[in-house]
């Protein structure tokens, strides 16, 4: 059913309009929250693959060229949107469900912020217009901004600001890149862009050109939180909710890989395209990790953890094979799952002790078993321990990084995961293990119900991508194939 593919943005959208119309009445809009984020992961699964036209505007065959143009903005959907789509509904109704039962009364603002959010990462990775993927890239970035300001956490209005300071300088330069790119080619459809590139209408090599790609490149770093945007990215998880960090942190996969595999598309002509990529990518692995071992702050530390884990996603697609680029993808979806799971157990620990400072904390396995068991297992997964699913992409992008002939590559992802098995390690051991300090006081109640299930769904969708990883790794290598050649 090809009508659906317009739907996973559309029904998000409207029914962040909705909460926003309706917050005055609680329960309806408590009522609605949950059915809408409980449909959005089953969208993408009935859904039929292909392509959308909107305004049902198709494709036009110009005879003097003998090439097919694409007049009306294209939704691309196959396995690859299928699995990122489904997985990212499936977090946004984990975060809806523990947000509806964490607070009495609910706030249709913040919803609205979390279903818009959903709607625009959902439209980024399936169009096929540059200049839709803007509009987007956009309304997502304010979507973060919001959620991190709602937050109830100490000086999220200051992290909030910075980060729209910021995006007030990425997002025109990405959008100059783009006018640059519609000057030379006369069109924002993908597509039609690649072909001209392609066909030899534009000329690769001209200034125009690389100016573009520095430009959106600029834009690119900024979305995905790589360096030098790599710190205030990480500011922007630790000061907001613990289930709206996780829910950031999948924007910010889907949009990194989105962009960038239109990047791929149109400037994989230019051999420095691939070195940049993979030069952003090794800074961020390297500063990732070192930040994260200094850090006391523990939602800090997972921040920059996942920073760190956005450079293997960056460096298998820098690698530019197929085998990379599958290996980039399935390390994405893994991050996606895995720092979710991270930073909704850690929430968890605020929750039962009102403290973040991993100084003051110890002993807190005998308080709550189920959520350090649960965490650990997340850890060694994100630190690449086999058979989690960390440990299966990891160890295709050290088999694509010896493959393509750069063993330092490989040698520097496995002292990467090892550095950040310490890190967690470390975190550990003060949070669980050691004695608990004597002014520390923990809340005796339960860890909330609706945290220990959201942790234990993602856990199983950990250790069953670790053990059966073909289920994804193949479709995605099919699409992968399909875009390179």
């Amino acid at each position: 059913m090809n009508e659906l593919i317009p739907l996973m943005v559309i029904v998000p959208m409207i029914a962040a309009l909705l909460l926003s119309a309706f917050s005055k009445f609680d329960k309806v809009i408590k009522v609605l929250a949950f059915v809408v984020a409980f449909c959005l992961p089953i969208i993408p699964l009935v859904s039929n693959y292909g392509l959308h036209y909107f305004g049902g505007y198709q494709p036009v065959l110009e005879p003097i060229t003998n090439m097919t143009y694409h007049p009306a903005i294209t939704y691309s959907f196959n396995f690859m949107q299928q699995i990122f789509i489904a997985i990212i509904g499936l977090l946004t109704f984990l975060v809806i469900f523990i947000y509806l039962t964490k607070y009495k009364k609910v706030s249709g603002p913040y919803l609205f912020l979390v279903f818009m959010g959903t709607a625009a990462v959902t439209a980024l990775i399936l169009t096929d217009d540059i200049f839709n993927m803007f509009v987007f890239f956009e309304i997502l970035a304010l979507a973060q901004v919001g959620i991190v300001a709602a937050s109830s956490i100490d000086y999220s209005y200051e992290m909030a600001l910075k980060y729209m300071i910021l995006g007030s300088i990425g997002s025109p330069i990405m959008l100059l890149g783009i006018g640059f790119l519609l000057a030379l080619t006369g069109s924002v459809n993908i597509t039609d862009i690649v072909l001209a590139i392609r066909s030899g209408i534009v000329n690769f090599k001209s200034p125009v050109f690389l100016i573009s790609l520095g430009l959106i490149f600029f834009g690119w770093l900024y979305a995905s939180g790589l360096p030098p945007f790599h710190t205030i990215k990480s500011g922007i998880y630790s000061k907001a909710e613990p289930h709206g960090a996780a829910l950031l942190q999948s924007f910010t996969v889907i949009s990194m890989i989105s962009i960038v595999l239109i990047l791929f598309r149109v400037y994989s002509v230019l051999p420095i395209f691939e070195v940049l990529i993979v030069l952003f990518s090794v800074l961020a692995m390297i500063l990732g990790v070192s930040l994260a071992l200094t850090q006391t702050d523990f939602r800090r530390m997972i921040g920059f953890l996942a920073v760190g884990e956005l450079g293997f996603i960056g460096l298998g697609i820098g690698l530019g094979t197929q085998f990379s680029i599958t290996a980039g993808l399935f390390q994405a979806l893994n991050e996606i799952v895995i720092t979710a799971l991270l930073f909704i157990g850690f929430g968890a620990i605020v929750n039962a002790t009102n403290e973040v400072d991993t100084r003051k904390l110890g002993g807190l396995l005998a308080y709550h078993p189920k959520v350090s068991i649960m965490l650990l297992i997340g850890g060694l997964a994100m630190a690449g321990v086999p058979p989690l699913s960390g440990f299966q992409s990891k160890l295709m992008l050290v088999q694509a990084s010896l493959s393509c002939g750069y063993p330092e590559l490989s040698i520097l992802a496995i002292m990467v995961s090892i550095a950040t098995f310490v890190v967690f390690v470390k975190t550990f051991y003060s949070m669980f293990l050691r004695p608990k300090p004597h002014d520390l006081d923990v809340v005796t109640k339960d860890v909330p119900r609706a945290m220990i299930f959201a942790m234990a769904v993602l856990l199983i969708i950990v250790i069953a991508f670790g053990l059966f990883p073909d289920v994804v790794t193949n479709g995605i290598s099919q699409y992968v194939g399909g875009m390179i050649h």
